[in-house]
């Protein structure tokens, strides 16, 4: 059998290390519904609005990472960071589906994650149907631009509410690509945070989101 058809994994300072190629994928298969997913610790951003409410929640078989408090609080970033992984550059995907929000539908990845207010973020919007990559540095957001075009504050893109998407970022180094069902959408490069950080998930204000399949891989 060929080594790429296994999950080599090995600990090191709790974290899970994975080697190279290797991928390894979180689909809350054997958490509780409703309670919160093993595996993961959360937070929010510069402790601003209500901290999020992460549980599984299960359709049929399926289970799934939902974020359910819609406290509306604009600048409320809500995350759930994987705890056994950590990496500097990682191939980073999940399905996700926006369910409700009134100021934002939004699902987001992080990775390089350090804390709570210092870490990279892309994410998806149903209200505004774009994609965006951001810094949060010392609690503080900002969209980084475009490669090759300058501040367009990411890239519009139909983001449908109600339905599985896809969002992927592969992080290389300082270069960034983002992907969106399957496309890719654009590229940013930025070299705030260089050193290996944890995984996971993100939303905004009032989004209540779903996620499933949260994959890593490394390369």
């Amino acid at each position: 059998m060929r080594m790429a058809s296994f999950l080599i994994a090995f600990v090191v300072f709790g974290a899970t290390m994975l080697v190279n190629g290797a991928t390894r994928k979180v689909d809350f298969s054997d958490d509780a519904v409703g309670q919160p997913p093993k595996g993961f610790e959360f937070g929010h951003t510069a402790k601003v609005g209500a901290p999020g409410k992460w549980v599984v929640q299960a359709e049929g078989t399926n289970k799934y990472l939902a974020q359910t408090d819609a406290d509306s609080t604009r600048a409320r970033f809500p995350v759930a960071v994987f705890t056994e992984f950590s990496a500097a550059d990682v191939d980073l995907s999940v399905r996700f589906k926006a369910i409700s929000g009134r100021v934002d539908q939004a699902a987001g990845l992080v990775w390089r994650f350090q804390n709570a207010d210092n870490y990279y973020i892309v994410r998806a919007n149903a209200l505004e149907n774009n994609v965006v990559l951001y810094k949060v540095e010392n609690g503080k957001r900002t969209d980084l631009p475009v490669k090759g075009e300058g501040r367009t504050y990411g890239k519009k893109a139909q983001v449908a509410a109600g339905q599985w998407s896809t969002l992927r970022v592969v992080a290389a180094g300082a270069l960034f690509e983002v992907h969106f069902n399957g496309g890719k959408l654009f590229e940013v490069e930025d070299k705030t945070f260089t050193h290996a950080g944890k995984v996971g998930v993100w939303t905004k204000a009032d989004s209540v989101t779903q996620f499933d399949d949260l994959t890593i891989v490394t390369k």
